[in-house]
């Protein structure tokens, strides 16, 4: 999916219906926004980048971890149509609402995330997995839940990664240095 294509849905997922009313008005600001309990809503070209480097496409069946404002999973709903499945997850129980009110596709889901447990591999497997917070090592549990040939963009260690997997080993390729939220996945402790 080109580029073009990514903001077309980004502009038809306005940003300002994820975003809390606090900080609505500036949406249309290229930075990362708060969105409470220390997580953030990510800046535009961020989410742009990460998108194209996914790659989707209709009908895919695709997992956003970490989905916080449910932004990037209304945006993967746009990309994917009717006739995909996107299932979002989120550890965070307000934001597990607040996303849910916010989605108006109902092929998209949002889970709030089961403590300890890394994406959703009940649900699996999915053609893509997009992962919006920092985690400290390529996540193999999430390369677990991909299709054979699935792709997993992720940041670890400051870095952006695509991941494609494969019959061997994964191939993972560096896209560039990212800061994130850390990546959740034990009970949540609001500050």
């Amino acid at each position: 999916m080109r580029a073009r294509e990514v903001r077309r849905a980004m502009r038809s997922q306005e940003r300002r219906r994820f975003l809390p009313p606090e900080v609505a008005d500036e949406h249309h600001l290229d930075v990362p926004l708060p969105i409470g309990f220390g997580q953030t809503n990510s800046q535009p070209s961020t989410v742009a980048a990460m998108i194209t480097l996914l790659e989707p496409f209709p009908g895919m069946r695709v997992l956003d971890v970490g989905s916080g404002s449910g932004w990037t999973s209304a945006i993967l709903g746009e990309l994917g149509g009717p006739e995909s499945a996107v299932f979002a997850v989120e550890l965070v129980p307000e934001l597990v609402e607040r996303s849910r009110l916010a989605i108006t596709l109902p092929w998209v889901q949002v889970h709030h995330a089961e403590p300890g447990v890394l994406g959703l591999p009940g649900q699996g497997p999915f053609d893509r997995i997009l992962v919006s917070a920092m985690a400290d090592s390529l996540p193999s549990e999430l390369v677990d839940q991909l299709t054979g040939n699935g792709v997993l963009v992720a940041p670890w260690q400051d870095e952006m990664h695509r991941v494609r997997r494969t019959g061997g080993e994964p191939e993972v390729t560096d896209h560039g240095g990212y800061r994130f939220v850390p990546l959740l996945h034990t009970r949540f402790r609001p500050a």
